[in-house]
């Protein structure tokens, strides 16, 4: 369930378009103009907006945005209005040239495996074609020749993937594949072909069913497994990181949040990435799956740790008005 709040009279993507050249004139910024509009509409209508403001005034409204706000506000703002698989595509991007320079490690990664498996086979296509596109490279390619080998052959299984999305399991295959996972646990080779084709090829709700039956015939839930085997540290943690996010995306999502606001300072970039990502989709039951976990509030949480457009603008698109 969204929480994204759309009004029941919308103005014309012309009349939009409109409003936030005004907004941008004059000396200052109107913000609260940008967030009554953008923060207001959902993705094929800010898709409508963006050509319009391009048709009208010859610019990229991306650019303008860019230009004329700053900071967290501004990367949120931008964030929301790129097409999704273009902004996806262009969080991948970044994150793979960072790892080439060594500067984040395999935290970073694991937002490869959350774009692969919480989002659905069409929109990775997409995330994969707008990738050939904005950097004359297959999001395939820039993985394999980014990273080591263990860590490469399971992004590129999850980054090509094209997962059934249907509803249909079979039992039976569950057992033997569960079965197959737990041998590949018990001989210590995570980055045997059974664990990388069966978590990264399977339908999500296929390998929800191997979850249970893992549990059933193990005593055991695979990712606590997955803890107490040896071997390489970033692999096992890239697993795990897959099986959260295929088994209770929305539990991965609020321990995303509550991460990137617990402690000393603010972890901007993934607050931002699960309220941008997720206003659209499942945003109320990442809402609720917080409180279960937190006992508090996600948006009091959110609210009393970052502050001024950025935070109206986050709030906003956790449905509140400012």
């Amino acid at each position: 369930m969204a929480t994204i709040r759309v009004p029941d009279q919308v103005p014309s993507p012309a009349q939009d378009s409109e409003t936030l050249n005004h907004a941008f004139r004059g000396w200052g910024t109107d913000e609260k103009a940008v967030i009554r509009v953008l923060g207001q509409r959902n993705k094929s209508q800010i898709r409508k907006i963006r050509e319009s403001y391009r048709e009208i005034y010859g610019k990229d409204l991306i650019d303008d945005l860019s230009s004329e706000l700053s900071g967290d506000f501004m990367k949120a703002v931008v964030s929301w209005v790129y097409d999704p698989a273009e902004r996806d595509a262009r969080l991948v991007n970044k994150i793979l040239n960072k790892e080439k320079k060594k500067k984040k490690g395999v935290e970073n990664l694991k937002v490869l495996v959350e774009i692969s498996c919480t989002t659905s086979p069409d929109h990775l296509i997409a995330v994969r074609k707008a990738y050939c596109s904005l950097f004359d490279s297959s999001l395939e390619e820039h993985i394999a020749s980014t990273l080591p080998f263990p860590l490469a052959k399971f992004l590129v299984t999850l980054a090509s993937s094209f997962r059934y999305d249907k509803d249909k399991t079979d039992a039976e295959v569950a057992t033997i594949e569960a079965a197959m996972l737990r041998e590949a646990i018990e001989k210590k080779q995570l980055d045997h072909d059974h664990v990388l084709y069966i978590l990264g090829t399977r339908s999500i709700y296929q390998l929800r069913e191997t979850f249970v039956a893992y549990k059933q015939s193990y005593g055991i839930t695979i990712d606590k497994d997955f803890e107490g085997c040896p071997g390489d540290a970033d692999l096992r943690s890239l697993l795990q990181t897959a099986i959260f996010c295929i088994d209770t995306p929305e539990k991965h999502f609020a321990k995303v949040v509550r991460d990137s606001i617990e402690g000393f300072g603010t972890d901007e970039d993934s607050l931002t990435r699960a309220i941008v990502t997720r206003a659209e989709i499942d945003l109320m039951k990442v809402r609720g799956e917080y409180f279960n976990m937190y006992n508090t509030s996600m948006d009091n949480a959110i609210v009393g740790d970052i502050s001024g457009y950025y935070k109206d603008f986050l709030i906003t698109l956790l449905g509140s008005k400012i």
